[in-house]
């Protein structure tokens, strides 16, 4: 599990994150939302180590991995999909799982259920150009992508930053609403209340 605690992070004189608590479970996907500006890429940067936070912890499985720099974090099993997606858009979805299989030994190279699982329209469109793909459904093979470099570490913990509601509500487990750096609202998919999140959102 992926678990910040009331992480601060600062560029020079301005606060990008205040007091930011998020967890991240093996099997589920934390979706965090919010407008532009509000300090989601700050809080992802956080997570990968391409930021150091100035104050707060964050523990990956149980270890303290605060101080550790981006290589270090991606060998114990953390990588980070930009938002450019950078999908192959020539390659079928197929093809572009398949990319992530580079660094594995050959016996490990088949795309881990979790990423259909996680993301079943990714199964029914396997044969699809990726640049035939939605916006979202692109998002979701980087993201599987991902997955599939990583299938040898067992169940994967997902932190999806997106704007969009709908689509984070077709996907999420985990809700955490964010404004001017700080978290505003967070529940889980049992408890969610929508009109509470929408507001949590127009803030």
């Amino acid at each position: 599990m992926l678990d910040a605690q009331s992480i601060d992070l600062h560029y020079g004189a301005a606060q990008a994150l205040r007091a930011v608590s998020l967890k991240a479970e093996p099997g589920k996907v934390t979706c965090v939302l919010g407008r532009n500006g509000v300090g989601k890429t700050s809080l992802l940067d956080a997570l990968a180590g391409q930021q150091p936070v100035s104050r707060g912890t964050i523990l990956w499985e149980d270890s303290d991995i605060t101080s550790l720099k981006p290589p270090e974090r991606a060998r114990r099993g953390i990588a980070y999909v930009p938002q450019g997606r950078e999908i192959f858009p020539l390659l079928t979805v197929e093809e572009n799982l398949k990319t992530g299989f580079a660094p594995l030994p050959r016996e490990a190279r088949s795309i881990p259920d979790d990423v259909f699982s996680l993301f079943p329209v990714l199964e029914s469109m396997l044969h699809r150009r990726g640049g035939d793909l939605s916006g979202g459904q692109q998002q979701q093979l980087a993201i599987g992508r991902a997955i599939a470099y990583l299938r040898s570490l067992g169940k994967i913990a997902v932190v999806l930053v997106e704007q969009y509601l709908d689509f984070a509500r077709e996907l999420g487990d985990h809700f955490a609403v964010m404004d001017r750096g700080a978290v505003v609202y967070s529940c889980n998919r049992d408890d969610l209340d929508e009109g509470a999140l929408r507001r949590a959102m127009a803030i």
